[in-house]
């Protein structure tokens, strides 16, 4: 019998941003169960059509989820990728995701 999920791969790597913005690529595909290669294709992916900014801090990568965006599924009630992250993994990642993003942009402010 095969293994599958609900979930695609964009679904389950957004939700590894969104518990932590500062995750690597590496830990992405261990998580998610893919190479590191698909991951960096994912993210790609999200980064491109803007449901992720990417940002470089210091040697490593910080993402951003853009909660606020539209949950782009044609059988979907209009639905933000803020609310459906919400349902597959609880208020703290909305929340602690747009902690962390607006702590990353007071320190670039400041430096």
């Amino acid at each position: 019998m095969s293994e599958w999920s609900f979930l695609t791969n964009h679904a389950r790597v957004l939700l590894c941003i969104a518990r932590d913005p500062g995750i690597r690529l590496r830990d992405i595909a261990a998580t998610v169960g893919i190479t590191e290669r698909t991951a960096l294709g994912v993210v790609a992916d999200l980064t491109e059509a803007g449901y992720v900014i990417k940002e470089r801090d210091g040697r490593r990568n910080r993402y951003e989820v853009q909660h606020h965006l539209p949950f782009v599924e044609p059988t979907s009630e209009e639905r933000t990728i803020g609310d459906v992250l919400e349902l597959l993994g609880g208020r703290d990642i909305t929340r602690n995701s747009s902690r962390r993003s607006a702590a990353q942009r007071r320190r670039s402010v400041v430096n």
